[in-house]
Parts: C-alpha cells; structure tokens; sequence
C-alpha cells in the first residue's frame, strides 16, 4: 500500500477544512476537542451497528445487551448516541444538544468515558449550520462496510488533525503530539512482540500505542496483541488519548485520572517490556524537593532545574529485566555536567545499559526547532560493552518551510544499523555510524554525542593534491575580496555624488 502523504489526503484533509471554517465560530479551545468528538462518535457508532446486525440475525434477542458488545471490545451505544440519530438531526437547530446528550448517554454506558467526551457542541458560540455540515461529511464519506478498514480511516483521520492542530497551535501542541516518523522510528527499533507489556509514562494523546499496534499487525499479529499502560499530566491531552485508543480498539490502562508522573505513579509495580516516551524536553520545575529520597534515582537524584534524567531512570526503574527503552531527549542530555547530570550519565553508561543514541534532524517538533537524540536503553544487551553511534542529522526532506519528516527508507536504514549492530555485522561508516566500547566512552568524558564517535563523512577525491586545491581556494578567496572591496568604493562614489556621505 502506498504510504500517506499530504499529495493523496483525502477524506482527512476534508475534515480539517472543516475545522478551520469552525474556526470562525467557535472559541480556539475547542477547535480539536469538537472534531475529536466527532470522529469517537462516528467510529463507536459504526462498529456497534456491525455488531448489532450479527445479532438481530442471530435471532436470539441479544441485541439490545450491553454484554454482547463488550465480550467483543465494543462500546454499547444508546439509541440517542448512534449515528443515524445524528445524522437525521445534523440540518436541526438542535444538532449541538443531540450531540452532546449523545456523549453523556455513551457516557453513562460506559463508566471508562465517564467525564472523557466533548460536551461542547452546543455551545451559542458554536455555528449549527457549520456543525450541520461538518456531520454531513462524516456522514457521506465514511463506509462502514468493513470495520476495520473504516477504523483504520478514522484512525487516520484522527492523527491527520491532531498532527495540524499541533502545528496551527505551535508549542502547546507538542503536549499531545509526537511525530509520527519518530514514533515510527522507536518503534522500528525497538520492534515490539506479541503480549508485550508497553508503557508510556508522558504518553500525549498516545501516538507511540497506535504505532506499536500497527508494528504488530504488519508481522502477523492482531491489534490488541499488547497490553498499554501510560501516564499524562494534562487533563484535555489525558481525555484525546483515552479517546485515542478507544477509536484504535486498543484497550489501554491510563490510571483513574490524570496526574504527574514523578509525584503520582499511577502504575507503581509495573516492569515493562518496551517503554517508549517522548516526555518534555528540560522540563522544570519537577518536584524534585518532595522525591529526594525516591526509590527510582538508582544513579543519583536529578538536579531540579532538569527532569531529563530523572524521566530516565524513572523509566529505567519500570524496565523489565529483559526490557528495553526509546525515547527521545534534548541534545543537552548527551554531554550536560551540571546538577551532577554528568556523573548520573556516567552510572548508567556503566552499568551497561545504553544499547543506541541516534542523533536526529532538527525541524521534526512541531514545537520546537531544536534538533533532538533517541536514546535507546537495554537491559542484558546482546553487545555487550558496547554502544552504536548513529549521526542521522541529514536525513529526512522538508515538507513545508519549517518542517521535516523522515522516510519510511530513512527510518528502514536507521532500524537495519541497529539491527546489524546487535548482530555484531555492523561496520563502521564515517559521517554516520560507529561503535564504541565502554573503554572509548571513558575516553570521551561519557560525553555521548555521535559526532564525536562517527567523525566526519569522507569527501570524495576529485584528483587534485591537496597543496595545489589549498592555493586554487586561497587565490580565489583573494579575488573575491578584491571585488568585494572595489564594490564597496563603488557604491561609496555613486552615495557621495547623491550627497549621502558614508
């Protein structure tokens, strides 16, 4: 199947035309909160009426059981929340209350939503007439004939907005969104199996779930072949991935409520097979105060004015003893010294426990510019003693003024050179990849930086020696600056003979 891309959007770029003419009538808040809505409704309405049909041709009078829906990982939908009420009522002037009184029956039904859905819609600040419009694409564009295919376009249609609220929001967005090339990217690496244990504990709205899912499906497994947990601070961004995953039909253990992840662990016992996180880059203040003597700061406590390596061994501490970790870190992590960062760093090198450090392009966040590393943190490594080195900063290809997005080819190469180094085949290749033991790392300072490992790419050599290149570039270098000066005077003469003296 050919990827995605914004050249073929289709269904998903119509629904976020159609949030930006809400825009225009309704507050900036609810952009995303309505169109999230809107696309939950429509799938959990669409998979319940599939399920629905089977029974009332079973015969047996269980369609109306709750039960028989979710022994099938299906939410049970009142009458006044399926999507044929919705859309009889889309062209009402009622349309925002029927909507919202749907989100409250489905609510009711199903205590895991209880105060998760948008009960926004009818709001007077809300144009109907716009709302109306907006139904009648679910309603005319979607095709429910096959319920996976149809979850597969929902859950598409989801990332698609969530990417372009991120963008339109700018840095608040990246509280709920990661990149789907370098979600992609960890997981590719980390390669997730069948009845794993994933966690996320700064999980957004869920992103690196929904990757890890469709891993599995591409090499044979089913959707819910893994078992999630994750962790979110925000309240709004909390409710997107509960809805998230519920569109995903993955079934996920976000803890009772949202709450921070240093001062309440809301998954305390839990040793993970594979964690993945993209938590806040330098993010501060942490608590730091309260958690002094806290179990998880096995290499030291994490200066406060800095979270990056408390995230870290926060992460290390839920590691199963075969687990492994990907997450994603400002470049300052790799060689900071301050707040006793460099001696933490040095502890976990130690122990054995950093398998990969990729660097990154910078231009991948839709909120911020700053280039970012993937760490990746094994433990009982295959290579032992050792760590690859990957310097992926020229990957990737522009695909707006300021951002980039790397290739399933790009992030193919990155995964085989991991892959390859746990094999022990893997060669070194100046300017991108190199290995280094633990002796070599010392050398370093613990400094983890790639440049400082995989040098510089070797220039091709055109023929010419290197002493006759160096007086070719000087000479011409010379003259450029000749003319560079004789401009200069020239442009001096014509501003004097105008009477504006330089």
């Amino acid at each position: 199947m050919a990827e995605k891309t914004s050249a073929n959007l289709g269904f998903e770029k119509q629904i976020w035309d159609a949030a930006c003419v809400l825009w225009g009538h309704i507050p900036a808040a609810d952009y995303r909160k309505v169109i999230v809505g809107l696309i939950f409704l429509r799938y959990i309405s669409a998979a319940f009426e599939k399920r629905y049909q089977v029974l009332v041709e079973e015969g047996d009078g269980f369609e109306n059981d709750p039960d028989f829906y979710i022994e099938e990982n299906i939410f049970f939908v009142p009458e006044c929340a399926r999507w044929k009420t919705i859309a009889a009522a889309a062209h009402s002037p009622e349309i925002g209350k029927v909507l919202d009184n749907a989100m409250r029956a489905i609510e009711d039904e199903n205590k895991a939503l209880k105060n998760v859905l948008p009960k926004i819609y009818a709001n007077p600040d809300l144009d109907k007439k716009v709302l109306g419009e907006v139904v009648d694409l679910f309603t005319n564009n979607i095709h429910m004939d096959d319920t996976e295919e149809s979850r597969d376009l929902l859950g598409r249609t989801y990332e698609y907005c969530i990417a372009q609220f991120a963008a339109y929001e700018g840095k608040s967005g990246g509280q709920f969104y990661t990149p789907a090339c370098v979600v992609k990217t960890l997981v590719e690496v980390l390669k997730p199996f069948e009845n794993c244990r994933v966690y996320d504990p700064a999980c957004g709205s869920g992103g690196m779930f929904v990757q890890s899912a469709k891993f599995l499906q591409a090499h044979g497994s089913k959707r819910g072949a893994i078992s999630v947990y994750g962790q979110e601070a925000e309240a709004d961004t909390w409710k997107m991935a509960k809805i998230n995953m519920a569109i995903r039909g993955i079934s996920a253990d976000f803890g009772k409520y949202q709450a921070d992840t240093f001062t309440s662990d809301q998954h305390p016992t839990l040793k993970a097979d594979f964690i993945l996180a993209n938590p806040p880059f330098n993010y501060h203040p942490w608590h730091q105060e309260e958690l002094v003597d806290d179990v998880r700061w096995k290499f030291g406590v994490p200066p406060a004015g800095n979270a990056n390596f408390a995230w870290i061994q926060h992460m290390i501490h839920h590691l199963a003893p075969n687990g492994k970790i990907g997450l994603v870190l400002a470049n300052g992590a790799l060689s900071s010294q301050s707040g006793g960062e460099g001696e933490i760093r040095k502890k976990i090198i130690e122990a054995d426990l950093v398998e990969a450090i990729v660097a990154m392009p910078s231009n991948l966040f839709y909120s911020v510019t700053i280039p970012v590393t993937l760490w990746f943190i094994t433990r009982n490594k295959k290579q032992k003693g050792k760590t690859v080195f990957i310097d992926a900063r020229k990957m990737g290809t522009m695909v707006d003024r300021i951002h980039r997005e790397l290739s399933d080819e790009d992030i193919a190469k990155i995964a085989g050179t991991v892959e390859a180094f746990q094999k022990g085949t893997l060669e070194d290749e100046k300017g991108f990849c190199a290995v280094a033991d633990l002796q070599e790392i010392a050398k370093q300072d613990y400094i983890l930086t790639p440049g400082r490992y995989v040098g510089i790419e070797e220039q091709e050599d055109d023929g010419e020696p290197f002493e006759e290149k160096m007086a070719r570039l000087t000479g011409e270098l010379s003259e450029l600056f000749a003319q560079s000066h004789k401009l200069e005077e020239e442009i001096r003469q014509k501003l004097g003979a105008i009477g504006y003296g330089l």
